[in-house]
């Protein structure tokens, strides 16, 4: 057999856009291809773009993203502009899930890349394009298209990861630490995969049969001290989904969203979140660093917020509207999860939310609630369901946080010790 070691840098690329295609996005034959890649991402796009078409598909194609052009308007382009959106970067994601195809986006930036910007600028920006996004967003949040998102290096996030380094070794470095991630330095990594969903799925689904009304995180030492109360008739998600029908696309396409993924998760009640809670990895969101979160909620909402850095960037992420001052996701991953392992930080919420348990601040997946993709938005947050345009993950967990889950009698469960698993 072919250890890991013996394989080349081209093999393990190959790969990786092979398991992309095949476990991410679940390309079928005939289907439509989107991928979305920043430009330093070239020779990943392409071979995604082959492994495509092997798998059958009909069409494929790139749409370019680039930091360099992102950054320039915000720093230099006049007030009162940043409302203003490329609709077609959105109208193209949505013909091709209107057409029953694919996305699949390469997210990498530099983690940092807005930080010195006006976060006001970038604000106003992001709410337009998210209310411009949102019928996109509806088909992600319902399963209603097979979608995937990865990541790969560019010099300057591989620099932030891997300081003191050449910008050439820190992307060397930052590609052996992806391949790990998503077991594409393995000769089999398909198979590989099929072993890992299966134990993803084995545990969502005694999460679901527990439901549990709640789940207290406590940490060891003081701290973090939440409780989450989770959603009536909730289901765990977790690993891979299934897509449902839309407007005459029969669904039933097997995908996994995430590549990596570690998490299996399900949705809060957006009434019953009560406590504080820390951070305990720093967050990037919308190229602005935000560290050392700390967030109380009452009755579900958030009543105080701060952060050691970034303050301003999160205070206006959690205006964003009422859906984003209360929870939309609760994930649990235990702390010997392999890039919790790798004891590296990845300034990325793709790699660090599956180094960690995690919540999200805004919109809950309507498929984590019984009957959810079916119903309308006053019978969801009946149900307790959150409705917001957007959705943040941080990070909550570590090998210092336990949980218990609280049955509706008020009896408790040993679900987490010292960040790993007992149930």
């Amino acid at each position: 057999m072919t250890r890991s070691s013996e394989l080349s840098f081209e093999q393990k690329l190959r790969n990786y856009a092979d398991l992309t295609v095949q476990i991410g996005a679940g390309v079928q034959p005939g289907q439509r291809v989107l991928v979305q890649a920043p430009v330093e991402t070239a020779p990943l796009a392409r071979l995604i773009v082959d492994a495509a078409y092997r798998a059958g598909a009909s069409f494929a194609d790139v749409r370019w993203d680039d930091d360099a052009v992102v950054l320039s308007r915000f720093q230099n382009a006049p007030d009162g502009t940043f409302e203003t959106i490329s609709r077609w970067r959105v109208d193209a994601e949505m013909e091709v899930a209107e057409a029953g195809g694919s996305v699949i986006a390469i997210r990498a930036t530099n983690p940092n890349l807005l930080g010195s910007v006006d976060a006001a600028r970038v604000s106003a920006h992001q709410r337009a394009l998210a209310t411009y996004r949102r019928p996109y967003s509806q088909r992600v949040m319902t399963n209603r298209l097979n979608w995937n998102l990865i990541s790969a290096p560019i010099p300057e996030w591989a620099g932030l990861m891997f300081p003191g380094m050449s910008d050439e070794a820190a992307v060397q470095a930052q590609w052996d630490a992806i391949f790990a991630a998503t077991r594409a330095d393995q000769p089999d990594p398909i198979a590989a995969w099929h072993a890992h969903l299966q134990t993803l799925k084995q545990r969502r689904e005694l999460l679901t049969e527990r439901q549990f009304q709640a789940l207290h995180f406590l940490g060891q030492g003081g701290g973090t001290d939440l409780t989450v109360g989770l959603a009536d008739d909730h289901i765990w998600g977790g690993g891979s989904a299934v897509t449902a029908p839309v407007d005459g696309v029969p669904g039933g396409i097997t995908f996994t969203a995430n590549i990596p993924t570690e998490e299996v998760w399900t949705a809060p009640h957006r009434e019953r979140v009560d406590g504080v809670v820390f951070s305990t990895k720093p967050l990037s969101y919308n190229g602005t660093l935000i560290t050392g979160i700390r967030i109380r909620f009452e009755g579900g909402r958030i009543v105080e917020a701060s952060a050691e850095q970034g303050e301003a960037t999160l205070q206006q992420m959690i205006d964003t509207d009422e859906g984003s001052h209360r929870l939309g996701e609760v994930a649990l991953v235990p702390n010997s999860s392999p890039i919790s392992r790798s004891g590296l930080f990845f300034y990325n919420t793709l790699y660090d939310e599956n180094a960690a348990s995690h919540i999200a601040i805004g919109a809950a997946y309507r498929f984590n609630i019984s009957g959810g993709v079916e119903m309308d938005s006053e019978s969801f947050a009946a149900k307790g369901g959150n409705e917001s345009l957007t959705h943040v993950d941080w990070m909550i967990g570590s090998g210092q946080i336990d949980v218990d889950g609280i049955r509706k009698d008020g009896t408790r469960e040993p679900v987490m010790r010292a960040g790993e698993f007992v149930i």
